[in-house]
């Protein structure tokens, strides 16, 4: 790969990585203003749902902003003691993101079952009118993250706002039946629905965050197909010692090592296999060639005796 077009590269990484981070603090913006206006509201109006919608907000709010600081650490060069940077780091922060989420579930799953168990009076009105905003508020930040670069922080972030759009869903719905029928238990509920639903969101990204750290292969790429793919490159004999793993949400690594017909063929068969992994997505490779047809000769030492007929026949 020549200079120009790692430079290009890394440019394009770079206005996307910078497109994503400003995305993500409009997102962040949004979120948390509007969880702050839920949480009075739901305090305001006894609503569960409200307060659970907002607690769901305030977790896409740290989520949104690990994402954003976990960016801005991103663009960050390769040091010393780096080497691939500090990409990584977006990784940790949605591991940290998660088992926040778990923690705001199991709180609010509790609160919701003892509120099943005493009801109390809850003002539709106010949830519904509460709700109508929350649910504007996520399809807007929804689009946001829906149209910038899908790495590992915006698709989980992405996650937790869908699930928060579900949640209005929620709410307004707990309002309309409170509103008209004054049955108060839908509300706890549907924050129940919510806490479930928030819940499968949590662990499919805690999967993946725990996939990346283990340095284990994405779920979208195929091991024995990469190496089917290396194999079929003209000039390649075989493939062994075959590793494919995360470096972070949008970087993944490959080695391995060809067997080689000829040495004399490597630079082709260098670029071939690049543009073969190209395509899996997959940019930093290390290929090691090893020749297909290896000839081992044993030359003794002339002082040293010869070696004997049995010896030869066994090399």
């Amino acid at each position: 790969m020549s200079a120009h077009t790692h430079n290009h590269l890394h440019e394009h990484h770079d206005h996307h990585a910078a497109d994503a981070g400003s995305r993500l603090v409009w997102a962040l913006l949004l979120t948390l203003g509007f969880a702050v206006v839920e949480a009075f509201s739901g305090f305001w109006s006894g609503s569960l749902a409200l307060l659970g919608d907002a607690g769901h907000m305030v977790t896409d709010s740290a989520s949104l902003g690990l994402a954003a600081f976990a960016v801005w650490l991103a663009k960050r060069p390769p040091s010393r003691r780096h080497t691939y940077g500090l990409g990584r780091v977006e990784t940790l922060a949605a591991l940290l993101n998660v088992v926040f989420m778990i923690v705001v579930i199991v709180v609010l799953s509790v609160a919701a079952i003892h509120r099943v168990l005493q009801p109390t009076a809850v003002n539709g009105e106010a949830v519904t009118a509460v709700a109508i905003v929350g649910l504007l508020i996520n399809v807007g930040v929804a689009w946001l993250l829906m149209h910038g670069e899908q790495t590992m922080n915006t698709r989980g972030a992405l996650l937790h706002v869908l699930g928060d759009l579900l949640g209005s869903v929620a709410a307004l719905v707990a309002g309309a039946v409170i509103m008209f029928t004054g049955w108060t238990p839908i509300d706890p509920l549907l924050s129940l629905l919510i806490s479930v639903l928030v819940l499968g969101s949590s662990l499919r990204l805690l999967r993946e965050v725990l996939r990346a750290l283990l340095e284990g292969v994405p779920a979208y790429l195929s091991v024995d197909a990469i190496g089917r793919a290396l194999a079929a490159v003209p000039g390649v004999s075989s493939v062994h010692d075959l590793h494919v793993w995360t470096l972070s949400s949008n970087r993944i690594a490959l080695s391995a090592h060809l067997l080689v017909e000829s040495f004399s063929q490597w630079p082709d068969v260098l670029a071939s296999a690049r543009h073969v992994l190209h395509h899996q997505g997959i940019e930093h490779v290390t290929l090691q060639p090893e020749s297909s047809v290896q000839t081992v000769r044993w030359l003794p030492h002339q002082t040293e005796r010869a070696p004997s007929k049995e010896s030869e026949s066994l090399l």
